[in-house]
């Protein structure tokens, strides 16, 4: 076979003008006349994919709103001083959702969500396989292994990245929401409380290594990220691979916000030891603006891909549960495995989504792929040279 076959003819399609439910049917009410619950709140929705995006982001930005409230007991706890990153929260909930939301409304990334976290919540996968999820989820996600098969320098830099800005986020925002406070009975110190939405969680000293460790984590944050994101920033520098295809707003930039904000909170601490709080308050105005910057910058740059990756993991495990049961569907040219049989089909449906017209290059390994290109072109094109 040198040519894939055609592209099975589509059954007749609906007319897109037609009603998925006739009058009578399942989106009419008892009556066959007047519309459901259900039918008039699906058409109250905006129509546009801008329009959805902004709905859910004005409603997952709200339950924020609401969580912050509740969470610090009625702003009880709330840190006034701390307002800035909160409203940064915000807006950052707001982008994730809305940039989330225009992402999967592509037919290639609704497929990936449905399928990944389909994959992630099925009990099916989880009876096949009970281990596979953690697994992958510390493979994948935590260690990041497929880094390490690119370059074992960009794989420990990314790491010094990942685990300093989870641990900084894990600190930063509950307490910006007043989920949890430091308290002292004497006001003083050096005993102090670390009390979780009003509750008593433990009693350390500042002065032990708990309590050191608690009140500079955010400068242990800024020690992992600082290594990390140097070595990436002289690397957009140096390497010409890299050079050729970077962007200054989409690759330089979240580098340099992650140092100016490690950099100044580091300064912040050298002042209030070494320095008796001077320059202390230029540095809290600095390093309060980097972070409301980058709060704000991550949903529409380079770092949603920390939204995304979840996702993927459950489509490695949508995978993996078809490889156990040996569904590898194999080329129809050479017959080497290309992937999982569901895999396959599932860039089948991806391409009639997008009304590409050859699905059917998806049964054919890349190295066929190509073979049946050049052939098709020494036969069709280069023929009517002479």
């Amino acid at each position: 076979m040198t040519e894939p076959p055609e592209a099975p003819t589509e059954p007749d399609r609906r007319d897109p003008g037609a009603r998925a439910g006739s009058p009578g049917g399942a989106a009419t009410g008892l009556s066959g006349r007047n519309p459901s619950l259900l039918t008039r709140a699906a058409d109250a929705l905006p129509r546009s994919v801008s329009g959805r995006a902004t709905l859910v982001g004005a409603v997952v930005s709200g339950l924020l709103i609401i969580a912050i409230v509740l969470g610090s007991r009625l702003l009880h706890d709330f840190d006034s001083a701390l307002l800035p990153y909160a409203v940064a929260t915000v807006f950052l909930a707001f982008g994730v959702a809305y940039r989330y939301a225009v992402w999967i409304s592509a037919p290639g990334a609704r497929r990936l969500f449905e399928k990944g976290w389909g994959s992630l919540f099925s009990a099916e996968n989880f009876r096949r396989a009970p281990t596979a999820l953690p697994k992958m989820a510390a493979t994948y996600l935590g260690l990041q292994k497929f880094l390490g098969a690119r370059s074992h320098a960009r794989w420990a830099a990314h790491q010094l990245i990942f685990w300093g800005c989870i641990l900084a986020a894990l600190i930063t925002f509950p307490l910006t929401w007043g989920w949890f406070t430091f308290t002292s009975g004497s006001g003083s110190g050096p005993g102090y409380e670390m009390r979780v939405w009003g509750f008593k969680i433990l009693g350390f000293d500042s002065l032990d290594f708990v309590g050191w460790v608690l009140f500079h984590g955010l400068d242990l944050a800024a020690v992992l990220v600082i290594p990390g994101a140097s070595y990436f920033l002289w690397r957009r520098m140096k390497d010409r691979g890299a050079i050729t295809g970077q962007r200054f707003a989409y690759d330089m930039v979240p580098l340099l916000a992650l140092l100016i904000i490690s950099v100044t909170g580091l300064l912040l601490t050298f002042s209030s030891i070494f320095l008796h709080g001077g320059g202390y308050q230029f540095l809290a105005v600095l390093h309060m603006v980097s972070v409301v910057f980058t709060l704000i910058y991550i949903p529409f740059g380079k770092f949603f891909h920390i939204v995304q990756r979840p996702a993927a993991v459950g489509m490695q495990l949508f995978k993996y549960t078809g490889r156990q049961h040996d569904e590898v569907f194999a080329c129809r040219r050479c017959e080497e495995p290309i992937d999982t049989g569901p895999y396959v089909e599932n860039l089948r449906g991806t391409m009639r989504d997008l009304d590409l017209g050859f699905e059917a290059w998806a049964e054919y390994c890349p190295r066929c792929k190509r073979v049946l290109r050049g052939n098709a072109y020494l036969t069709q094109v280069k023929k009517g040279f002479k």
